[in-house]
C-alpha cells in the first residue's frame, strides 16, 4: 500500500467507514452492507467512500485486514512470552476461543469475504494475501521458537503454521453453524494435535 493511500486510510473518517461496514456486514451480510447503508451508519456521504477506498470489494478487504492485523499483534504479544509447548498452545488456545466466543462478527466476516471472493477475482487476491501474510508471522514465530529450543517442529514452520490454522477455521466455521454444540472434546483432540506439531 503507498504512503499517501496508508494515510488516507488512517484517517478518522476512514476509522468510522471501516467500522461501519464490519457492523454492516455483521447485520446484513457481504450482500447486504451497500455503499448507501455503509455512508448513513458511517454518518458520511456515498462519495467519500469511493474516494477511500474506490469499491465494496476494496472497503471490504480493509476491514477484514484490519481485524487480523489487529488478532496478529495480539497473537504475536502473546507468543513472544511463551517459553513452553504448552504456553504456546495456551496463547492458540486462547485467542481462538476468543476469537469464536467474544467476537462471532469478526469470524462470520472473515468467511463472508471468502463466500464473495469466489465470484471476485480482486478479493480473491488480497485474501490470499492477507492469509499468506498470517503464515508468514506466525512461522517466524515458530522459527524463532525452534532455534531457542522451545520447539521442535515437525515440519517446516510455514506448513505447521497453515496446519494449525486449518484446525483453527475448521473449529470456528463449525461453531459459528452450531453454537450449542461442545467442541470441548474437538479442542481436546487439537489441543494434541498442536503438542504433536510442535515437537512434544
Amino acid at each position: 500500500m503507498e504512503a499517501s493511500t496508508a494515510r488516507r486510510l488512517d484517517s478518522e473518517k476512514a476509522r468510522r467507514i471501516v467500522a461501519a461496514m464490519r457492523a454492516s456486514v455483521g447485520e446484513r451480510g457481504a450482500a447486504g452492507a451497500t455503499f448507501d447503508h455503509v455512508a448513513q451508519k458511517a454518518g458520511v456521504s456515498r462519495g467519500l467512500l469511493h474516494y477511500y477506498f474506490g469499491s465494496k470489494e476494496r472497503l471490504l478487504v480493509e476491514v477484514v485486514r484490519h481485524d487480523i492485523d489487529l488478532r496478529l499483534r495480539s497473537l504475536e504479544e502473546g507468543l513472544a512470552g511463551a517459553d513452553s509447548v504448552d504456553a504456546i498452545i495456551e496463547v492458540l488456545v486462547s485467542h481462538l476461543q476468543d476469537f469464536i466466543d467474544r467476537d462471532p462478527a469478526s469470524s462470520a466476516l472473515v468467511y463472508e469475504l471468502f463466500t464473495a471472493s469466489r465470484r471476485n477475482e480482486e478479493l480473491r487476491t488480497a485474501l490470499a494475501e492477507l492469509f499468506r501474510s498470517c503464515r508468514t508471522h506466525v512461522a517466524t514465530v515458530l522459527e524463532e521458537k525452534e532455534q531457542a529450543g522451545i520447539v521442535h517442529l515437525r515440519g517446516d514452520a510455514e506448513s505447521v503454521a497453515a496446519v494449525l490454522f486449518a484446525l483453527a477455521d475448521g473449529l470456528t466455521l463449525q461453531s459459528l453453524a452450531d453454537p450449542d454444540w461442545d467442541r470441548s472434546p474437538v479442542f481436546a483432540a487439537g489441543i494434541r494435535t498442536a503438542k504433536f506439531l510442535l515437537g512434544d
